[in-house]
């Protein structure tokens, strides 16, 4: 913890280090990049002039990558938390919702940092609520689905079988009425 603390009290002393005349020109960006001008006076490091990025203002060696807290950070991609102890978890965002909140659940019990979510119990609220929605509307687009296909579906065998019969009565009837026609022609 002594690390992360010299390296915030460094931080408070180091400058704000910008571009080279990007407080002239609007155009220029306020981002850091290197002077490379043969006459740029910045590079040359000349008193009055802006401060150039060195070695001298990184921060302890043993405080690089860690949290403000002191964590080391770990990026989680699947539900396990087995042999993450005294780290901070990072969820990544590729994980589902089923797998997020037991993931969540196992942090709580056991007491872990979760860097990227600041409330656990709010966030496990959210995607209960949003697990339960999802099911509601899939559970209507099903009943939706299924009257859709009743209604397209042919009705009982029965039905169809007196539809057949229909048909077959109407052949019949055609054909006896085209056979008194054809007798009537000859005659």
């Amino acid at each position: 913890m002594k690390e992360v603390e010299l390296r915030n009290k460094i931080k408070k002393k180091k400058p704000k280090f910008i571009r080279q005349d990007a407080h002239k020109k609007s155009k220029l960006a306020k981002n850091w990049r290197k002077p490379r001008g043969y006459h740029a006076k910045m590079r040359l490091g000349k008193a009055g002039k802006r401060v150039t990025v060195k070695t001298g203002y990184g921060s302890p060696k043993k405080a690089k990558g860690l949290t403000k807290e002191g964590l080391t950070p770990v990026l989680i991609t699947s539900a396990d938390t087995s042999d993450i102890k005294e780290q901070g978890i990072i969820i990544s965002s590729t994980i589902g919702m089923k797998k997020k909140l037991v993931l969540l659940k196992e942090a709580k019990e056991k007491g872990l940092k979760i860097i990227n979510i600041k409330d656990i119990d709010k966030a496990i609220k959210e995607i209960e609520d949003k697990m339960v929605t999802r099911k509601e509307a899939k559970k209507k687009r099903e009943k939706v689905k299924k009257e859709k296909a009743e209604k397209a579906k042919p009705k009982k065998k029965e039905d169809l079988a007196e539809k057949v019969n229909e048909e077959d009565k109407k052949e019949k009837e055609k054909k006896e009425k085209d056979k008194l026609l054809t007798k009537r022609d000859s005659n």
